[in-house]
């Protein structure tokens, strides 16, 4: 009786696991076999889940890490203007920039005529070590012709650095020699400086141009500080104008040496950055010394928290046109396969509280990248007037001044920029870059006369003798560009500017070219102006406002970057 029982539930049993069976084993395929509906509907797992469908199922064939490395700027651009992707490729030169070094030959070159025509040879260097000297042009790298349309900034760049230590064979045309000149080059550190220029302006007061914040800026600033107080420097003027930025660090240490102990140099915050304080210590070796900065549209980040840490803390004043406007703070992170990303983890905020962060609108990146030639438009760099200052968020420096929040340091003395002479002759010539081949050709052909001159007054006046307008104009009517006398002579001092200043740097190197440049450079004369009447250290009255210099010129119309 009992095992007829068993027989006859063995089927039931039997029938019972295969559904429960086929019923498990549908739901664990369904949970886990990639099935696609159920991927793409959790989002986390969305673009993983698209690229696999892809490289499964796409009608062609799609290389899938090409896709991703042209998706990943699409992805950081929906978040702000600032979190960006780096290719491998491209890393090692974006970080040599602020690095302070970087592996190659050691010289400054331009690409005229699809030819490498080496501007300057860097003193100390692996390419002068072994003879190479400015005018000589490479047509040669490693035996292979270098000439034509493969010559490109970026494959000149590709071949001639290296790893410290590798070799390079160089074939060199040089005028006057009947045959190609062949140097092998051992590449080597090349120092890479932030700061451009630093001098005394005249016997009471120095002038430092930082054209970027990188590792070597501190270093670099302390040096510039310690051979102007040998000259018995009673004041500073500070240009950072078109310095876009680099290393939050160093533009903390670098203001350190300005101030007092214990005040605020800086805050940054973030969703999940807790605020952090950036203080002075009281070690800084210029904290009585009168300081000017110098911005303009081009200065942003670290020059900003540089600025605005003076302007807040009222130890200095802010002289030129209201700066970029960026506040974001972003953290570099690297990728396996040598890649990057930026990311923006924080905003930062000068010590009154202020974050100067332009607004934007996300996945809006043409208005913002199109916001200075917005304010150009608009009459911003030429009237202070045109500035609208948001009302909504102001603040107050250490000594009650009113400052403004919502985009940008405001200057405490606005000079314009400056437009006499400009004529749409000039701009063309400019603009085609007729001035810069012109110069190069100059110099190309004039150079060993040139070297007798060893002072920049000496250069000038050997210049102003050789008919250089005249000259450029014959020169430009060669590239297409008709002579209009009449303008050419309303914009001569724009001309002699810019042809002199360049032969200068050509001759003499950046720090003499900006020294004759700043000669006639208004806003450099308003700092010295300001230095002179002993008026630096800002003071308050309770009904002071931004001062505007007088338009004389009317216009026709974890390493963190910051």
């Amino acid at each position: 009786m009992t095992e007829n029982k068993k027989n006859r539930f063995t089927p039931l049993l039997l029938a019972v696991c295969l559904v429960g069976g086929i019923l498990i084993g549908t739901f664990y395929t369904h949970r886990f076999s990639l099935n696609k509906t159920d991927i793409i509907t959790n989002s986390s797992n969305k673009l993983n889940a698209l690229l696999h469908i892809i490289d499964d199922e796409y009608v062609d064939t799609v290389n899938i890490n090409e896709l991703v490395e042209n998706t990943m700027p699409q992805v950081l651009s929906e978040l702000d203007p600032h979190s960006s992707y780096i290719p491998a490729k491209n890393l090692e030169a974006v970080n040599s920039e602020l690095k302070g070094s970087f592996s190659g030959i050691g010289i400054q070159f331009t690409i005229q005529d699809d030819t490498i025509h080496v501007n300057s040879v860097i003193q100390g260097g692996p390419s002068e070590k072994v003879g190479l000297v400015a005018g000589d042009r490479i047509v040669e790298i490693d035996d292979s012709a270098f000439v034509g349309k493969i010559v490109t900034n970026e494959e000149a760049m590709r071949r001639l650095k290296g790893e410290k230590g590798s070799k390079v064979k160089l074939g060199i045309f040089r005028l006057g020699e009947k045959e190609l000149l062949h140097f092998t080059v051992i590449r080597g550190d090349i120092p890479v400086k932030s700061i451009d220029a630093s001098y005394m302006i005249n016997d009471k007061f120095g002038y430092v141009k930082i054209n970027k914040f990188g590792e070597t800026t501190y270093p670099e600033l302390l040096i510039s500080l310690a051979k102007l107080s040998q000259s018995n420097c009673q004041g500073l003027v500070i240009d950072l104008r078109g310095n876009t930025g680099g290393y939050m660090i160093a533009a903390i240490q670098m203001v350190n040496e300005f101030l007092p102990d214990n005040r605020l140099i800086v805050y940054t915050e973030g969703r999940k950055s807790p605020r952090q304080d950036y203080k002075s210590n009281g070690t800084g070796s210029s904290q009585q010394m009168p300081l000017i900065v110098l911005l303009d549209e081009g200065s942003a980040s670290a020059s900003e928290i540089f600025a605005g840490a003076i302007q807040d803390n009222d130890r200095g004043t802010i002289v030129g046109r209201r700066s970029f406007g960026k506040g974001l703070v972003q953290q570099p992170v690297e990728f396996s396969d040598g890649s990057a990303i930026r990311l923006t983890i924080a905003r930062y905020y000068t010590p009154s509280g202020r974050c100067i962060q332009k607004p934007y609108s996300k996945g809006n990146e043409m208005e913002y990248e199109m916001d200075i030639i917005s304010r150009y438009e608009h009459g911003e760099f030429f009237s202070a007037d045109s500035i609208k200052q948001n009302t909504d968020e102001i603040y107050y420096t250490s000594i009650g001044r009113p400052v403004y929040g919502g985009g940008g340091i405001m200057p405490d003395f606005f000079v314009p920029q400056d437009t006499t002479g400009m004529t749409s002759y000039f701009r063309a010539a400019a603009n085609k870059g007729l001035i810069i081949r012109f110069v190069f050709d100059y110099t190309d052909k004039n150079r060993a006369k040139m070297l007798e001159y060893k002072t920049i007054d000496e250069l000038e006046a050997y210049l102003k003798k050789a008919n250089l307008l005249e000259r450029f104009a014959q020169y430009a009517e060669t590239k297409g560009l008709k002579r209009r006398n009449i303008l050419m002579y309303k914009s001569r001092h724009l001309f002699e500017e810019a042809l002199f200043g360049n032969i200068i740097y050509n001759m003499l190197g950046m720090e003499s070219s900006i020294q004759y440049l700043n000669r006639t450079d208004k806003t450099v004369q308003k700092a010295v102006d300001i230095l002179e009447k002993g008026e630096s250290f800002p003071k308050y009255d309770g009904d002071q406002m931004a001062e505007t210099t007088p338009d004389t010129n009317e216009p026709n119309a974890k390493k963190t970057t910051a």
